[in-house]
């Protein structure tokens, strides 16, 4: 066993936002050419660890070591000279900048000169070291998403990280962009990097990890090795503190036609339109629909929401023809939706979670008359939700805001289902969320199906359409690539069609 000190010591991390302890006492250590996998619910504190070493917090107790040295780290610029960088799941590009321009940002040149030379000939060694490339001339706003975080992850080699944080890093990255990713990961570790990768998919954690440090209420619940004796199911259950067990998916009873869209277009605008698609929706059946992000699918949710305008084709929702699709057409049609933007767009984080809960429905005798509100009604209904959907909130009354994420979803999930919809229309309904929170979205999906009506799944998690999917449709640049039984998919399949390889359908 080698003498030399660890290259990260995290000890004794204590963390407070008010009352709240984010971080108490933790304790990572991370070794030269070791990949640790940093597991959690959401809010258990995975976030907040790794932003006191990126230097965005302060801890309040602890400290901090980096090849055995103190590292007084109050900056990201900190972090960066002590060799700390970060790939977060929002990347921090400037489009109209060309790679190389993004890559000399905060670079030191001499006197009035950056050295491009210089900037050059690291990607070169990164290029050949690991395997990680792109063209310097290409302006960033013009890469894919997975080549936005290649970017981002060159960016931070460039500037010497020889600890790189990874955070979701393959969300939104093609089975073949993911494999690429963790080759490198692979290769920085030979080349005596540490890497910390953070991720809610237990099967990658298990595929690129060498230890796996579980978080659970802001304490480290188990340290285990990633070997033949640590199995995804103990993963997810040293997460949660219980035993998880995933939904049962029955065999399906295909209904009548739902939805139809028939040749649909849209005008391109500044979005990626689309470009004559066929889809249906039976009843008792679950679509999914797979895609890299920006390649249609948020115009696709959009026109079924009735937020979007089509250009062209036709629309047909339980044998009626849309004519002129709105929000309110939509959902009196029995189309129900979660959209992707659960704060932004599904609800208003400035309200009570009980305005919230019936907003869609407010104009109904049921919770309002002649203009005025029927308060009690309306606090009883989002009683009888938040008691059924197990939503974690202090009451009906407070700011849907001050929500976590999983039970945001909690919430779009008990107020669109209250309706019994036709079709459920759910836009990466599980992103950023933990096994737990996601496990509950799933078996509200299934029972939907169960009961008899059509859900419309829009994921870029290929788990999620694998383990939900009756059918997966696959888009490329705003058109289907091809539309494949579960039984006749596979990963690899998918995922060439995500790339546009038409040859795969």
């Amino acid at each position: 066993m080698s003498d030399s000190p660890p290259l990260l010591e995290m000890r004794g991390i204590t963390k407070h936002f008010g009352s709240v302890t984010a971080n108490a006492g933790i304790d990572l250590i991370l070794a030269a050419g070791e990949i640790v996998g940093l597991l959690g619910e959401n809010g258990a504190g995975k976030t907040t660890l790794m932003n006191i070493l990126f230097g965005a917090y302060d801890a309040d107790a602890g400290t901090i070591r980096i090849d055995g040295r103190p590292a007084a780290i109050h900056s990201s610029a900190d972090a960066l000279a002590l060799g700390v960088g970060m790939v977060h799941q929002h990347y921090h590009l400037v489009p109209s900048h060309t790679v190389l321009e993004n890559l000399m940002v905060g670079q030191h040149g001499s006197g009035w000169r950056l050295n491009q030379r210089r900037i050059l000939r690291r990607m070169e060694e990164i290029r050949y070291g690991y395997g990680l490339y792109l063209d310097p001339s290409v302006l960033a706003g013009e890469l894919t998403v997975g080549q936005q975080q290649r970017l981002e992850i060159i960016k931070a080699l460039v500037r010497g990280a020889r600890i790189l944080i990874l955070d979701e890093p393959t969300a939104a990255l093609t089975p073949q962009e993911a494999d690429g990713l963790f080759q490198a990961m692979a290769a920085m570790a030979e080349n005596g990097m540490g890497v910390i990768f953070i991720s809610h998919k237990l099967n990658e954690v298990r595929r690129i990890t060498t230890r796996v440090v579980i978080l659970r209420q802001g304490q480290v619940a188990a340290t285990v090795a990633n070997d033949a004796g640590t199995s995804r199911r103990q993963l997810a259950e040293l997460m949660c503190g219980r035993t998880v067990t995933p939904p049962e998916k029955r065999p399906a009873r295909l209904g009548k036609v739902l939805l139809t869209l028939e040749n649909i277009h849209t005008a391109n605008g500044t979005r990626q339109g689309l470009k004559g698609i066929d889809l249906s929706v039976h009843a008792g059946e679950i679509v999914g629909v797979a895609g890299v992000s920006g390649n249609g699918q948020k115009e696709l949710a959009d026109v079924v929401a009735g937020v979007l305008m089509p250009s062209g084709g036709r629309m047909v929702v339980a044998s009626k023809v849309v004519a002129e699709p709105s929000p309110k057409t939509m959902q009196g049609l029995g189309i129900g939706r979660i959209p992707e933007d659960r704060m932004g767009t599904g609800l208003i984080t400035t309200l009570p979670l009980a305005s919230n809960l019936v907003l869609p429905r407010i104009r109904e005798r049921r919770f309002s008359r002649f203009g005025f509100l029927k308060l009690g009604a309306i606090r009883q209904f989002a009683q009888n939700r938040i008691a059924q959907f197990g939503i974690k909130t202090a009451g009906s009354a407070v700011r849907a805001g001050t929500l976590s994420g999983g039970n945001l979803q909690k919430a779009l999930l008990a107020r669109e289902l209250a309706w019994n919809p036709r079709v459920l229309l759910a836009a990466q309904p599980t992103r950023g969320l933990d096994v737990s929170a996601a496990g509950f979205v799933h078996e509200q999906f299934l029972n939907l199906r169960q009961q008899g009506s059509g859900v419309l799944v829009i994921s870029e998690d290929l788990e999620e359409l694998f383990l939900l999917s009756d059918r997966i449709a696959v888009m490329f640049e705003g058109r289907i690539m091809a539309t494949l039984p579960i039984e006749e998919a596979s990963v690899e399949r998918i995922g060439l069609l995500m790339a546009g390889v038409r040859e795969a359908a």
